[in-house]
């Protein structure tokens, strides 16, 4: 079996077993990270383990504002967009679409289940200068030394799977790109400060969000995710949306608030071309 297709198969399994329980769970995801361990990465991880070995538990807390703090005043927002996991993961293309016949660039935090699932449309987005392609995690698990959960989501407290989370991931998309992620946003969007160091480590910013679209909330009409931008648009706001459940309202949201926004003098802009305030 070639290495693509073994990753494929740990993969597929990852998928059908999740909704089975942690106990079901844990095997494939052992057996996927296994396919996905190297001499070099291993020992490259002990390193970076060694580093926080003495670490504590620290509190897990938002970091708001992520970015905006940094910049100039300039009436510019960066819209990002994760792409998450789950048996419910899908591909929204119209809002993709949208944002390419509106010539708006976007920021795209991308897991590496998701990769997995849609390598096709991966390499796509990719190929597209429109967008920046950043880590959301390999597994979508949140960051946690003290071992907090937010939403449910599965989170990550040992040093060790903080690295795999983080890096495979960040590798993950380095060898499909060409391109190394320099941002990371956790499943969840929440971290700790040991979680934050340990990318700092692997030559990642942690980022988060500023602005909550709410897109996320079950049963969320258009007109709210629309009033949540708006209400709460600022120069150098991040924007926190998704694009891999084309059920959601995002394209609708986006279609009302857009026009808005350009009318009041925003213009869009990917995070690695904001210009840092060295002031």
């Amino acid at each position: 079996m070639t290495i693509r297709r073994r990753y494929l198969c740990a993969a597929l399994c990852l998928s059908v077993l999740a909704a089975a329980g942690p106990a079901a769970a844990a095997r494939p995801v052992v057996t996927y990270l296994k396919s996905l361990y190297t001499p070099d990465y291993l020992q490259f991880k002990k390193r970076i383990v060694g580093r926080f070995a003495e670490e504590h538990a620290a509190p897990m807390t938002p970091l708001a504002p992520p970015l905006g703090r940094r910049y100039p005043g300039d009436k510019v927002i960066a819209l990002t967009f994760d792409a998450c996991s789950g048996r419910n993961s899908g591909y929204n293309e119209k809002l993709i679409e949208y944002l390419r016949a509106e010539k708006i660039p976007a920021t795209l935090f991308i897991t590496g289940i998701w990769m997995d699932k849609y390598p096709a449309k991966f390499r796509e987005l990719a190929a597209d200068p429109l967008f920046e392609i950043e880590n959301h995690g390999l597994l979508h698990r949140a960051c946690s030394y003290a071992g907090m959960k937010k939403y449910g989501v599965n989170t990550v407290s040992e040093i060790g799977d903080m690295v795999d989370e983080m890096e495979l991931g960040a590798r993950k998309i380095q060898a499909a790109t060409g391109r190394r992620p320099v941002f990371f946003r956790p499943a969840a969007a929440f971290t700790d400060s040991i979680c934050m160091g340990v990318a700092q480590a692997l030559g990642m910013e942690v980022v988060t969000f500023s602005l909550l679209s709410g897109d996320a909330v079950p049963r969320v009409p258009a007109r709210t995710i629309r009033d949540n931008i708006l209400k709460r648009a600022r120069p150098g706001a991040v924007v926190i949306m998704h694009f891999n459940r084309p059920e959601w309202h995002e394209l609708e949201a986006l279609k009302q608030a857009v026009p808005i926004l350009r009318a009041r003098g925003y213009s869009f802009a990917r995070l690695e071309d904001f210009s840092i305030n060295e002031n």
